[in-house]
């Protein structure tokens, strides 16, 4: 019987060493410094097809890291084909149009000159009497109609200009749908799902891929008013995983102060009652370190935020610890 009592006492006092070990490894807030839970997240991006087509293939999987710019997918472009080339004949057309309307220009242009001079030459000779008045009527009136058909020949030369500025501008629609067809991605991140299949035919806006945008990673922990009221946007933060509590603190900064409270969502622990209304703060992590560290980064992992209220306040041993290689 004593020997169970010394055993069980071994145990309780076993484990109490050991909570008390475990709670000496964690950070600890100092006056200043709040904290909340929470996991890092970072915002979807879904990449879909701009217009009806079908979709030709798919190039990347699920998991896969993928970089600003670069082609995810492609969509069949085979009509779009013959309609640029249609588009580049209707161009060749009005360019030879063009050249034709130039030639009348200049054809107008030596009727133009051709009647003028007969009408300059007839002039002294009616005043002579060598010819007559009607003659010299139907000298200026060829002349007036030669001008008529110079500026007729011009104005179709505008239109004609017109027409392959007209092309041009189809040619380019189409070599945009075209450029379209390509599905890159505007962000660096890691495909999260594949939602369509090669060969599927997808309505305008129907979705291929959904990307975890990793550009921008961040915590949203919740603090009471008192708290969030004092807090700065662009105040120093840390970042504590659950993963790896002891080992290394995230620098991280303020980002984002929610300017209405709000009833926490249930998966979110808080020190105060879950009735109260609480402010949603947004922690975010730089962009120079998410980079540097783009493989390793992954979203749903839980841990803590710290936020520091007052700049003179000393941040914790514990929570200057850095990831190996990563400055302070």
């Amino acid at each position: 019987m004593v020997r169970q009592v010394a055993l069980g006492i071994i145990i309780v006092v076993g484990l109490v060493g050991g909570w008390l070990w475990w709670q000496g490894q964690q950070p600890q807030s100092a006056d200043g410094i709040v904290s909340g839970n929470g996991r890092i997240e970072a915002d979807q991006v879904d990449i879909a097809s701009k217009y009806t087509g079908r979709v030709q293939e798919i190039l990347v999987h699920e998991g896969d890291m993928v970089q600003p710019g670069q082609v995810l997918a492609k969509m069949d472009t085979a009509e779009l084909d013959a309609e640029i080339d249609k588009a580049k004949a209707q161009l060749a057309e009005a360019e030879a149009a063009i050249k034709q309307a130039e030639a009348e220009i200049v054809q107008r242009q030596s009727e133009h000159t051709l009647a003028q001079q007969e009408l300059t030459r007839a002039m002294p000779l009616v005043r002579r009497g060598s010819l007559s008045k009607r003659t010299l009527d139907q000298r200026q009136s060829q002349r007036d109609a030669a001008v008529a058909a110079v500026n007729a020949a011009k104005a179709n030369l505008v239109t004609k200009n017109r027409a392959v500025d007209a092309a041009r501008a189809g040619i380019k629609q189409v070599q945009t749908k075209i450029d379209d067809s390509l599905l890159r991605t505007p962000v660096v991140g890691r495909v999260l799902y594949r939602l369509a299949q090669e060969g599927e035919v997808l309505a305008a806006g129907g979705k291929v891929l959904t990307l975890i945008d990793l550009s921008e990673v961040y915590m949203e922990i919740f603090l009471p008013s008192q708290e969030a009221a004092r807090l700065a946007i662009g105040a120093e933060a840390r970042i504590v995983l659950d993963a790896a509590a002891s080992e290394f603190a995230v620098p991280a900064i303020v980002s984002f102060v929610a300017p209405e409270a709000q009833f926490t969502p249930k998966q979110v622990e808080t020190r105060s009652e879950r009735e109260k209304l609480m402010f949603r703060i947004k922690v975010k992590i730089p962009h120079e370190l998410v980079i540097k560290h783009i493989e390793k980064v992954k979203t749903g992992v839980r841990g803590v935020a710290y936020v520091r209220l007052d700049d003179t306040v000393a941040w914790p041993e514990a929570l200057e610890k850095r990831y190996p290689g990563d400055p302070k």
